[in-house]
Order: C-alpha cells, then structure tokens, then sequence
C-alpha cells in the first residue's frame, strides 16, 4: 500500500468513527497543519464561517490550495503562520497542500 492510500483509510476511518467537526455561522474554525496532516481533515460549518489553516510545523512550509475550484493557492505558511477564508455558500470544497500533494481536506458548508 502506499502511504497517499494509508493516509486517505485513515483520515476516512477518523471520519466514519468521529464525524467531521462543526462550527456555527460566524464561527472561526481552526484547522492545524502539522506532520503532513490537516487536522481536523473534514470540516462541517454553516456559511458565514471562517476557517483559519495554522501551520503548527516546526520546519515545513504548506499552503491551502482549492484547485477543482480554480482558485488560486494561498502564500507558503511558515511555522507560525496562517490564511483565511471565509464560506458563504453552501457546498462541499475539497482543498490540498499545494508543495505536499498528499495532504488533502475537505469543508463542507450545510444550511
């Protein structure tokens, strides 16, 4: 097995035994990125919420990337730092690392 498809069962079992986490309209929602992961890995919020990714690594730079949507990806985040975004639509938004393709995540915005 390869360590992409090892990531993706566990981050699916995570999600099956835990559910995703939710957030309230005007929430901020803080999604850590650390060892590789996006923690937590899938998000439900009510639109109006902000996620704020926070690179809680001691070396590595990430960055937040919702390339289906054809946005453009995010600055590098060094340790410390961190983006934001806020949802105001409905829908589900599957979001990736742009310099670690296998780090994957996904928010999912619920009336």
């Amino acid at each position: 097995m390869t360590r992409r498809f090892l990531l993706i069962l566990l981050g699916g079992a995570a999600l099956v035994l835990t559910g995703p986490s939710a957030a309230r309209a005007g929430d901020t929602v803080r999604v850590g990125m650390d060892k590789n992961l996006f923690m937590p890995q899938a998000l439900r919020i009510k639109p109006g919420t902000t996620v704020e990714w926070v690179n809680d690594e001691k070396r590595t730079s990430h960055s937040v990337f919702f390339e289906q949507e054809g946005l453009e990806e995010s600055d590098r985040l060094f340790p410390g730092e961190s983006w934001k975004r806020t949802f105001d639509r409905p829908g589900t938004y599957p979001y990736r690392c742009g310099p670690h393709p296998e780090m994957v995540g996904t928010v999912e915005v619920t009336p």
